[in-house]
């Protein structure tokens, strides 16, 4: 699984700063999820220590709790975890339940490939 978390660094490698938006992925989670529990084993205590965690700080919510002000969001999140890319608080791209450490890291490395580059431009993917 480490073999493809270095994969899934190759695409952000490109962005390792973020420009003059701020980006940042919510965890929708739940108390008793045990997906959440997984994610918080294999992930939680590397992920902001990552060049993912650092693009993209992890910011957890409750799903029974409101969204917050500020947040707008394709479609209430009705699974947990539901992983959520913010950008100036808009979703960009999602990715819903938790796939394993590998397809997370290769799936979230690729949602932040295709951020928009300040300009309008998109990332270069490698």
């Amino acid at each position: 699984m480490r073999l493809l978390k270095v994969i899934g660094l190759s695409f952000v490698t490109m962005f390792a700063t973020v420009a003059l938006s701020e980006t940042r992925l919510m965890m929708v989670e739940e108390h008793g999820c045990a997906w959440c529990e997984r994610w918080n084993l294999e992930v939680g205590d590397v992920y902001s220590i990552t060049e993912e965690g650092l693009a993209a700080p992890l910011w957890r919510h409750d799903i029974n709790d409101e969204v917050p002000e500020g947040v707008t969001l394709s479609s209430a999140p009705h699974f947990t975890p539901t992983f959520i890319l913010l950008v100036d608080g808009t979703e960009v791209n999602r990715i819903e339940g938790y796939p394993g450490e590998g397809f997370f890291w290769g799936l979230l490395g690729m949602m932040l490939a295709d951020l928009p580059q300040p300009g309008g431009s998109i990332r270069a993917k490698n």
